[in-house]
């Protein structure tokens, strides 16, 4: 834990001083644990790793936290006589939900990282480790778009207008959970002026399954398919069976192809593993 506060929602972030990750940087405690690993006849210690937060648009958050990571890295050598070969530096780098990301390129996070690992090694006289990243999220999030059919519609004058969709938190929890904003549109309905206020909400049972707030699309009608963007990363892989939901499929688009990568599931697949009495 490199007690680094990468000023993201509580719940993903990783670093600080009081997170249930990784270890402590305190050395009495930390390197035990290092020289157990060194003198196991079953490991092989190949780095340390760092990973404090997602959905980040700061890199002095990542070097904060290489500045750490390097001292440790420095230290591993000369107090226990190892060399370590690789640092993971996490990743966490941000993408596009909506207007308030600030998103950057990886050279933005990248580039200061490679020469501070320099400038650190050549004064400590130390080669330089391999440096791995983490870029899951920033690679296929915005790849990923999400079909829905809207289902009723309901206004209540003077307080909020209700689109209601056939999925919700069982297939995208991170609105529920953290707040995860999200921006959308009616797909077929792209050419038409987005004059409507609406709040998207699921199908669970639950007051806090909504998954946009203070949506601005076009009037919308039962029978519309909204599209709801960016959710190519932690939409399907945290998806879940909520008050027995059947979880939906996922297809690829491949050059214009559609191709089928995950099967939506059935009544079947939801009542597999209950015995028979």
């Amino acid at each position: 834990s490199p007690e680094v506060d990468a000023h993201t929602h509580d719940f993903i972030s990783t670093g600080k001083k009081d997170s249930k990750f990784g270890f402590p940087l305190q050395r009495e405690i930390l390197f035990p644990h290092l020289q157990n690993a060194i003198d196991s006849p079953y490991l092989t210690l190949k780095g340390i790793h760092f990973h404090i937060g997602s959905q980040l648009h700061d890199n002095a958050t990542h070097l904060a936290a290489l500045s750490a990571a390097l001292c440790i890295y420095r230290d591993v050598k000369e107090k226990l006589g190892y060399l370590l070969e690789d640092l993971n530096i996490g990743g966490g780098f941000g993408i596009h939900y909506t207007e308030e990301d600030d998103v950057k390129p990886y050279s933005y996070f990248l580039d200061p990282v490679m020469a501070e690992v320099s400038r650190f090694c050549a004064e400590a006289g130390l080669p330089e480790p391999t440096i791995v990243i983490e870029p899951g999220r920033s690679i296929v999030g915005e790849a990923g778009l999400t079909l829905y059919r809207v289902g009723s519609i309901k206004t209540i004058e003077g307080v909020r207008k209700y689109v209601s969709v056939d999925g919700g938190m069982s297939d995208n929890i991170r609105p529920a959970l953290y707040g995860a904003k999200y921006e959308c549109v009616l797909a077929e309905k792209t050419d038409e002026p987005k004059e409507d206020v609406v709040t998207i909400c699921g199908k669970l049972c639950e007051t806090g399954d909504k998954l946009i707030n203070d949506a601005k699309i076009a009037s919308a009608s039962r029978g519309d398919l909204l599209a709801v963007f960016s959710t190519g990363a932690y939409g399907y892989s945290m998806a879940s069976n909520y008050n027995k939901n059947p979880i939906p499929g996922v297809v690829l688009i491949d050059r214009g192809v559609p191709k089928q990568i995950v099967r939506r599931q059935t009544l079947e697949d939801l009542i597999r593993n209950e015995a028979t009495l």
